[in-house]
């Protein structure tokens, strides 16, 4: 695929076969934004799985960025009253159901409580194949309705490894700056060092990358990254 005069001149600035440490690709990540737009940083991380683990769960990252989640929750009586008071757009049981089932989908993320699971189960064909779907193992599914809320509202992000065994995440935006990037950066791969399946052998990540929005990968040296984030 042929790139443009824009593009090439980007990658002119990264040596392609050098593993650069992370505070050199914020920078360079920062420096190479080449569209009108905020930039994305993105990170890619290679995991060493099995077909056997399933990989998944929440984050919340220190240095908030994007536009605010719009929460729904499915509960009723004082967990209605504390998804209410603690922020959550949209709150409701049957109402919902019906709601969602006439096409209502403006919403990033759905909560609820275990005893309407059975109640948004019904959904399962509209929400599971959007990831809208309420999950214990993402913690979408509980009684602690306010600390959630709170969470998301924090910018708590599900993460899900693909099928080979990559995570794909958003950690910010170029026009915030490095130290932000480095706090998120690091958040990041200190939950997923600590998520390490106990069956693993050898090195549990194999490979990291750094990357904007429309801008070309810079691998990181994922050894000292662990290092720095035990310090």
């Amino acid at each position: 695929m042929k790139r443009g005069k824009n593009y090439r001149g980007v990658v002119a600035k990264i040596e392609m076969n050098k593993i650069y440490i992370l505070s050199e690709a914020i920078d360079i990540a920062k420096n190479t934004q080449r569209a009108k737009f905020d930039e994305s940083i993105d990170v890619a991380i290679n995991l060493n799985l099995k077909k056997s683990h399933s990989f998944r769960g929440v984050l919340s990252f220190p240095h908030r960025f994007g536009k605010e989640t719009r929460i729904l929750v499915f509960a009723k009586g004082e967990y209605a009253q504390e998804a209410e008071k603690s922020g959550a757009d949209y709150v409701g049981s049957e109402d919902l159901v019906e709601k969602i089932k006439d096409g209502f989908l403006d919403f990033d993320v759905a909560v609820a409580t275990p005893d309407l699971m059975p109640l948004v189960g019904k959904l399962g064909p509209i929400l599971g194949r959007r990831g809208l779907m309420p999950n214990p193992k993402t913690q979408t599914v509980t009684r602690d309705i306010k600390r959630t809320v709170q969470a998301l509202k924090k910018g708590r992000l599900e993460y899900k490894a693909d099928k080979e065994g990559v995570l794909h995440f958003r950690m910010g935006k170029c026009s915030m700056n490095s130290s932000a990037l480095y706090e998120n950066f690091n958040e990041l791969l200190s939950e997923v060092s600590h998520r390490r399946p106990v069956d693993v052998k050898g090195n549990f990540i194999k490979s990291i990358f750094i990357s904007t929005t429309m801008g070309p990968s810079v691998r990181i040296d994922a050894l000292r990254a662990l290092e720095d984030i035990k310090k």
